[in-house]
């Protein structure tokens, strides 16, 4: 008995026999898992196969034809705005940042809406959350044209922080950007769930990514899903899986994981 109650207190999120279909066009018949609190999980799956469907039903923008989606045991439809805004942060592929809004309003545009700071806690806030991510405090004057990519993404993921949510949920996080800045926006990841306890939820294609920071991976195949820990993954003979991770790209994408463990962890 205190094994399951333990083992349901690890439990952050749990997805239940979710059916998303359009029209006759079925994506997830029945999809099924558990996400264990402070994990790190990676979505990935052919194209069609409803990766960002998933996502949106996870964070209750997207209503399943049938099935079941609990945050911290309660039902996402029964989340109200402001719980949900405290609860988790999303990181569009995008950034989807307001062009007309300055960085430092971007990020307060929540603290706004949600909390009643005054406005210089919610520019001292705004400051420690793009420290946070790696950017300097002088960037809260720009405006997002003046970014680059890798910036956009930072000051995005800053935004997604501003409530200090449990859960951070991110599409596509290092798409756009070059093998460098995509390592770094990992290193990031990997720092802000081991100090701040984040739960991760990414959909990615990285293969990098993947081998780096996951600790499981959830494929999309076959409308359901293929839920472990990536050696064990590697161990099965689905033909997608076979192809994803054991083509030239995974293979290389494995070496780079094991140099940059020996780098990391010094074995």
């Amino acid at each position: 008995m205190t094994t399951n109650t333990k083992k349901n207190k690890d439990i952050i999120i749990s997805v239940k026999n979710i059916v998303n279909r359009f029209g006759k066009h079925m994506i997830h018949d029945g999809v099924s898992f558990d996400i264990i609190r402070g994990e790190i999980l990676g979505i990935v799956g052919g194209s069609g196969s409803g990766k960002s469907v998933l996502l949106k039903t996870l964070v209750g923008l997207h209503h399943p034809n049938k099935g079941t989606v609990l945050i911290n045991g309660k039902h996402i439809d029964n989340i109200a705005s402001f719980e949900s805004a405290s609860l988790f942060g999303v990181l569009f592929q995008e950034g989807a940042l307001f062009s007309s809004l300055t960085v430092e309003e971007n990020i307060t545009f929540l603290l706004r809406e949600y909390t009643s700071l005054k406005e210089n806690e919610q520019t001292e806030l705004a400051r420690l959350k793009l420290t946070l991510v790696g950017l300097e405090a002088e960037t809260t004057s720009k405006y997002p044209a003046a970014l680059s990519v890798g910036m956009a993404k930072r000051v995005a993921l800053a935004r997604a922080l501003a409530l200090d949510p449990l859960i951070l949920f991110l599409d596509e996080p290092t798409s756009g950007l070059d093998p460098i800045n995509a390592n770094g926006f990992d290193e990031l990841i990997g720092k802000l769930n081991g100090g701040l306890q984040l739960t991760v939820v990414m959909v990615t294609h990285d293969l990098n990514t993947l081998f780096n920071i996951c600790t499981r991976v959830a494929v999309l195949v076959d409308k359901t899903i293929i839920i472990d820990t990536l050696p064990n993954l590697l161990k099965r003979d689905h033909p997608w899986i076979q192809e994803f991770f054991h083509g030239s790209r995974g293979q290389g994408a494995l070496v780079a994981a094991q140099y940059y463990a020996r780098e990391t962890h010094g074995n």
